[in-house]
């Protein structure tokens, strides 16, 4: 298709609204239309619109640990699969192809122009409550990537607008709760159904040329951006370690060790010194590490520039990652790695930010709460006989910084999704809320107090198994500048009364009437108190 000269800053800036709107809605959809309480309540999902080359043009304000490595799961699929044609749709989740770990399933179609010319992708990716695995909910103490679930290369899922049926029925065969898998699926096809009739209503509005031209120009444009606010970084070396507290296995302490290069418009990021990989879950992917560079580079850059990237954040080419292999920042197959996707990510993000506030001390935030209080409960419904897998992530205390105290009860960084409401949890689940508030008192003390942790309180009202993945369980969120660090979290389980400490990652059987008590960490606080 013939291209035309650069469009205008007014132009461009008209795009970059008009893409991202593309993908918020997307995500409207796929809320709207999903069964499960996770992706529809949580909104455990995202979504986001590629060019014709797979390079990332707007990624909707949804789960940063999933839109720094969708690219990568397009970039797969493409490879393995081709150019897609009208009416295919790809399905990938496996972690060592793009993915994050096995409960999110990206799936991802093509835009065709009406002459039949490709001019884009759009993606949706959804985590589901269960893909199968040893355990409910898909998120086990494990030793292979094999107990955690169905494991999906890139496949067609459609393939000219017909359902493989074959590989529909497989999928649904090897999960708990095949109707809310089937329903969420379907939900994320209205999603990219949605993506695809905006732009094209775009296209015929504003041109074929000009919308091209808008793509390549706001990758260009965040480009100039990351290039312009890594130069505001002071040339040097910048290091930083932290540690996995557990893998549930016993292999604890793991160390994740981070060394920065910044030298003008380019920053090399090198993992060398971390730990090999191990037994447990925590294992990150490759995708993992990217998507939270790509997230701490993303945050950096737009408040030293007061800016905010394009929604596709650019193609990072000025950022190098080095990873060493079979580590557990690039773990190799058959590593199990559902804890990788949301506790490790956590702690990469932390040492990034603890390594930038050397060189940045006065932007830099003290540390979060550092993990997502994986909490995942299955069983049988005694109301209605049925198999049910519940999954949730547990808000915590945000770390304070410069400008003022953390927030309190959020999820922060490579997870944004929110909480449950309790009404929603009742209706869909056989559990009770017992207790549901803010532990005061958690945060770190400081010149700014860091947002305090949550309590939340589940009895089940069946037997159900439960596997809880969680960190911060010893030592709290480290302070900044002088401020203190956040309290731990806890895991207790309370039966017929009596409180037992639950170690940080585990699974085990519930009666019914026990109580699973999730306690998250409090932020850190930044600088010291007034005399």
């Amino acid at each position: 298709m013939s291209q035309q000269g650069p469009l205008t800053a007014i132009e461009l800036e008209v795009f970059r609204h008009l893409f991202a709107a593309l993908a918020e809605e997307m995500g409207a959809a796929l809320k709207r239309a999903a069964f499960s309480p996770n992706i529809k309540e949580r909104r455990d999902y995202s979504c986001a619109l590629f060019d014709s080359k797979g390079l990332a043009v707007s990624l909707g304000d949804h789960m940063p640990v999933h839109l720094g490595a969708m690219p990568m799961s397009v970039e797969a699929a493409l490879d393995e699969l081709g150019t897609l044609g009208p009416g295919d749709v790809a399905c990938v989740n496996d972690p060592f192809r793009g993915g994050t770990h096995l409960p999110d399933i990206t799936l991802i179609s093509p835009v065709h122009w009406t002459n039949g010319e490709l001019f884009g992708y759009v993606a949706s990716r959804a985590h589901h409550s269960d893909v199968g695995g040893s355990t409910p909910g898909s998120m086990p103490l494990a030793r292979e990537v094999f107990e955690e679930g169905l494991r999906i290369p890139p496949v067609l899922l459609y393939t000219g607008g017909q359902r493989n049926d074959d590989l529909w029925r497989t999928l649904l065969a090897n999960v708990r709760t095949p109707v809310e898998r089937a329903g969420d699926l379907d939900a994320q096809m209205a999603a990219l159904n949605t993506g695809a009739k905006r732009l094209l209503e775009i296209t015929q509005k504003r041109g074929i040329e000009q919308t091209v031209s808008a793509m390549d120009g706001l990758i260009t444009y965040a480009d100039r951006l990351v290039k312009a606010g890594l130069e505001l970084i002071p040339d040097g070396r910048y290091q930083a370690e932290d540690i996995i507290e557990d893998d549930g296995f016993g292999s604890g302490p793991i160390k994740i060790c981070v060394e920065l290069f910044v030298q003008g418009a380019t920053l090399t990021v090198n993992f060398g010194g971390t730990s090999s990989q191990v037994p447990g879950g925590v294992n990150a992917v490759a995708a993992i590490t990217s998507s939270a560079t790509r997230y701490v580079v993303r945050c950096v850059v737009s408040a030293l520039l007061e800016e905010a990237l394009p929604a596709g954040g650019g193609s990072m080419s000025t950022v190098k990652l080095i990873l060493p292999e079979a580590s557990v920042v690039n773990a190799s197959p058959p590593a199990a790695v559902a804890a990788g996707n949301v506790e490790t990510s956590q702690r990469i993000t932390d040492v990034l930010l603890q390594a930038l506030g050397t060189a940045l001390p006065e932007l830099i935030p003290a540390m979060s709460q550092g993990t997502m209080n994986n909490t995942t409960v299955g069983g049988r419904d005694p109301r209605t006989g049925k198999l049910f897998a519940y999954y949730e992530t547990v808000g915590g205390g945000m770390g304070a910084g410069p400008s003022g105290g953390g927030l309190s009860g959020v999820h922060v960084h490579m997870s944004n999704s929110l909480n449950t409401p309790i009404e929603a949890l009742e209706h869909a689940y056989p559990f009770r809320v017992t207790s549901y508030g803010i532990r005061r008192g958690s945060g770190g003390v400081g010149l700014h107090q860091g947002g305090d942790g949550l309590r939340r309180d589940l009895m089940i009202l069946s037997p159900a198994r439960v596997t809880l993945l969680c960190e911060r369980r010893k030592l709290g969120p480290h302070g900044a500048h002088g401020g203190l660090e956040g309290t731990p979290g806890e895991n207790v389980l309370i039966r017929d009364g009596v409180e037992q400490t639950l170690p940080a990652k585990t699974t085990f059987t519930v009666r019914s009437g026990d109580v699973v008590s999730i306690r998250s960490p409090g932020g850190g606080g930044w600088g010291p108190l007034p005399d």
